[in-house]
């Protein structure tokens, strides 16, 4: 049941110990907003205390799936999931604390006020604002950010960034069943979707802390998924870098 116009998607693997203290940052917030656990049958019970919150709490929902399946796959369920229940904003944030509740406010702001139809929250716009990361992830996080906007010619800051806001419209005009990433290229993807429409796309900037409970969920393969498919993006874009004429 829908309570609000505003839904957060979180997707949990194993998050445990991050996912109740979460899920009350985000009933304290100045904002009224719905919470939707994605949760990939976590064995450490992540979905079972998801169950327990959504009893608790009217505005929790949770999304149970068989398997670890990806990223990607996880938001796209969840998508379907609030596009059937009518929300108009939904936003995705990682469950780790990485993405900072706070900053909610400032996204549907942001896409209200400047009529967007998707905010995306930006490590590197106007400067470097990331926390806890080693000197290898942080080049390799820029550098990812650099080479998709060369190839794509999309001029966004932090094109792999995970913290958004998409306006129900934006992701009405995607066909979610012909998304094709599932790692973090998944951002890059769903990102150009709506740029080579030329939907509005707004950057909020914000402060990156990386996890400190849990574990990352990066590996070799979601990298080089990456770098493959900003390739395929710029195929379907008619090897354009600018979005296509209506």
């Amino acid at each position: 049941m829908r309570m609000n116009e505003a839904l957060v998607i979180i997707p949990t693997y194993n998050e445990k110990d991050n996912l109740p203290l979460l899920a009350e940052r985000l009933l304290k917030l100045s904002v009224a907003v719905d919470l939707l656990v994605v949760d990939d049958n976590s064995p450490d019970g992540t979905g079972k205390i998801a169950d327990e919150l959504a009893a608790k709490y009217p505005s929790i929902n949770v999304l149970h799936r068989a398997q670890k399946s990806g990223l990607g796959r996880a938001y796209c369920d969840g998508f379907k999931w609030a596009l059937d229940r009518g929300y108009e904003f939904i936003m995705e944030m990682d469950g780790d604390f990485s993405h900072n509740p706070d900053d909610i406010p400032r996204f549907l702001e942001a896409v209200k006020t400047e009529d967007a139809d998707l905010a995306i929250g930006s490590r590197y716009c106007n400067g470097i604002r990331v926390i806890n990361w080693p000197l290898g992830r942080l080049l390799l996080s820029m550098g990812a950010a650099r080479y998709v906007r060369i190839i794509t010619g999309m001029a966004i800051s932090d094109p792999t960034g995970g913290f958004k806001c998409f306006r129900k419209r934006a992701l009405q005009s995607i066909d979610l069943n012909k998304v094709r990433s599932n790692g973090y290229s998944f951002q890059v993807e769903m990102t150009h979707k709506l740029w080579r429409q030329g939907r509005k796309i707004v950057e909020v900037p914000i402060i990156f802390t990386d996890r400190f409970l849990g574990s990352s969920k990066m590996s070799r393969k979601i990298v080089y998924e990456a770098l493959g498919m900003v390739w395929r993006l710029l195929a379907q874009n008619g090897f354009r870098r600018w979005p296509k004429k209506s």
